[in-house]
């Protein structure tokens, strides 16, 4: 991937983090975390048939535990189509097994958000072997050669969070800012994209490239605890960061965190992504400058589709391809349009259904969303 010409790296600020890992182990056929979310296998495959839907892990969005596997049953009630969603808990190992399970009992069809190239690739291996077609739901795996590809154009994603950031340092006054990026992580080839769309964006308004250099670091797992730890450090060694570029709602709150010991929130914006009720009253609170908001329904509505045919032996057609970089192939690829948000159009989302006004606004945000009309 292409590095921006205006980041400065900050060396050595992820040796910094130490990383927690699980080292509990699942048999075939074994129950997996406790905690299963509602509506969603903890990893136990009790059917024979029908559509397999992996999500990746319960802490990197509250997407995967609140939304995607609602919508995708839903959908898959509707049709008639038997399906059981699962979440692989941030285990690749995990991943793979539920997977290979799966395809032991007669799944026709799996849906995958891969954890890494490598377990996604392992697992649309599997399933070729077997004649089973994959799609990639939200995130594509390289080098994997999946079926189909269900996300949002993560480019323009990118894109959209460096316009956001840069309008709110306009609006603030500030004209040769340090930028601090927050990427996501490096298993998540999302995240160069991302990073692709807002460093472009970045790159081209700014032609001095000594005029806007700060830190710039990938957040393994996408985990807020870490980007807090990332964060309190590059803000140790650039005490002047003027604005941060944060891939997710997540990393943003964590920046938020930092932020507010050093009694700057509010005065650095700070962007996100996934429009999350956190990262959405942030933006009432003034804490946070704008989010992205990807109509998880849409892609929920447009996996199951794809999934739906595939499971009547049909074969899907849609007009675009995506290029995997890393293998070349064209990919069939199911895309969806972003939408930035900001306090400007935040009631938008709200009128639409998104999120409704008693979630949003709580006690501690009642006086924010009277002042931003949403009640």
């Amino acid at each position: 991937m292409r590095k921006s010409s205006f980041a400065l790296i900050a060396v050595g600020l992820l040796a910094s983090v130490t990383l927690s890992a699980c080292d509990s182990e699942a048999s075939e056929g074994a129950t997996g975390s406790d905690a299963a979310t509602e509506g969603t296998s903890s990893g136990k495959v009790t059917g024979t048939d029908g559509v397999a839907v992996i999500l990746p892990d319960t802490t990197s969005s509250t997407r995967w535990v609140d939304d995607d596997p609602k919508y995708l049953q839903a959908a898959f009630d509707a049709a008639g189509v038997p399906a059981q969603i699962f979440n692989a808990e941030g285990d690749e190992e995990e991943f793979k097994r539920i997977a290979k399970t799966a395809l032991d009992k007669g799944f026709k069809v799996l849906v995958i958000v891969n954890l890494s190239a490598a377990s996604g690739k392992a697992v649309i291996q599997d399933a070729h072997s077997r004649n089973v077609p994959v799609i990639d739901y939200d995130r594509l795996t390289l080098n994997g050669a999946a079926d189909y590809y269900v996300s949002f154009d993560n480019e323009k994603v990118g894109e959209l969070q460096a316009t956001g950031l840069l309008n709110c340092l306009r609006r603030k006054g500030v004209t040769t800012p340090v930028i601090a990026e927050l990427n996501g992580s490096q298993s998540d080839n999302n995240a160069y994209l991302f990073k692709e769309g807002y460093d472009a964006v970045l790159d081209s308004r700014f032609d001095d490239a000594t005029a806007l250099k700060g830190p710039d670091q990938f957040v393994p797992g996408w985990d807020e605890d870490n980007a807090r730890e990332i964060f309190a450090l590059m803000h140790k060694q650039y005490p002047n960061i003027d604005g941060v570029l944060a891939a997710n709602d997540g990393l943003g709150n964590a920046a938020i965190d930092v932020l507010k010991e050093k009694g700057r929130n509010g005065k650095v914006p700070v962007t996100g992504q996934d429009a999350t009720v956190k990262g959405l009253q942030n933006i009432l609170a003034g804490d946070q400058c704008m989010t992205v908001y990807k109509d998880t329904k849409a892609e929920a509505d447009a996996a199951a589709d794809l999934a739906i045919g595939l499971y009547k032996k049909e074969k899907p057609v849609v007009a675009d391809k995506l290029k995997d970089p890393e293998s070349g192939l064209y990919i069939p690829f199911k895309k969806l349009e972003p939408k930035a948000i900001s306090l400007s159009n935040i009631k938008s989302i709200v009128e639409a259904g998104y999120v409704d006004t008693k979630t949003l606004c709580t006690a501690d945000y009642l006086s924010y969303c009277r002042t931003a009309g949403l009640v």
